[in-house]
Parts: structure tokens; C-alpha cells; sequence
């Protein structure tokens, strides 16, 4: 009996500012055929504050495919008007 471990990861693009939300799934196979499936969701943002300082969200730590989505829809309009707008909205 061979316990194996798999990982697939989907991705959408959503609103003005490019938010990607990212679903991971983890996928356990006996013996090649899959017995469970179970999922985990986040969101990344294209930018991050962090007192008074905007910086890139870092995305080291994302898979490949991820980081590619997030590097190709992440252009420098997009985290301008990001902060522009997160400013705006965030109570003081």
C-alpha cells in the first residue's frame, strides 16, 4: 500500500486591482487512486503596507504558477491605483 501526496493549483484574477485568489488543492492517492481531496483558498493583494510604507507582496513562497499569474497582471498602474485606493478606504 503506497500513501501518496499531490498538489494542484487553480487560479482566477478578480476585480480592478487584480486580486488573485489562489485554491490549492491536496490530493492523497492509495495506490494511484485518489481517496480524499481537500482544498485551502487565499488571496494575494499586489501590494502591502506596512505602517506608513508600500511594498510588493511577497510571493516567494508561492508556487511557480502563481507567481507567474501574479507577476504578469501586477503591473505598476495597477499597484499605483491599489494604494490609491486602499488608502482611500482604510479608516484612519
Amino acid at each position: 500500500m503506497a500513501l501518496t501526496e499531490e498538489f494542484e493549483y487553480d487560479c482566477e484574477v478578480r476585480g480592478p486591482h487584480k486580486n488573485v485568489q489562489v485554491r490549492k488543492a491536496t490530493i492523497i492517492k492509495k495506490d494511484n487512486v485518489e481517496v480524499s481531496r481537500n482544498f485551502h483558498r487565499h488571496v494575494l493583494h499586489c501590494r502591502t503596507k506596512s505602517g506608513d510604507t508600500w511594498g510588493d507582496t511577497d510571493i516567494s513562497g508561492e508556487e511557480a504558477s502563481v507567481q507567474a499569474i501574479c507577476n504578469a497582471v501586477w503591473t505598476s498602474d495597477i499597484k499605483s491605483a491599489y494604494e490609491t485606493w486602499s488608502d482611500a478606504n482604510t479608516p484612519t
